[in-house]
């Protein structure tokens, strides 16, 4: 049974709190996102490959598919 790869993922910032839901690309890592409300600039965390990996509530789809992501 395949698993249905989720593309929607809520992206915490880690400076002041803010939520945003986004829509994460399938055939890229977003390395670099900057939060709507302080402008504070978001990279993965060590030991991951994007934003959404380290401030998602779903990890990014190729993490999803239990393969090695983006690199």
């Amino acid at each position: 049974m395949v698993k249905e790869i989720q593309l929607q993922s809520t992206l915490t910032c880690p400076q002041c709190g803010h939520k945003k839901d986004e829509t994460m690309p399938t055939d890229a890592c977003q390395y670099f996102y900057e939060c709507e409300n302080c402008h504070a600039y978001l990279k993965p965390l060590a030991g991951d490959c994007c934003v959404f990996c380290s401030y998602g509530t779903v990890k990014c789809p190729p993490m999803q598919q239990g393969s090695s992501c983006c690199s």
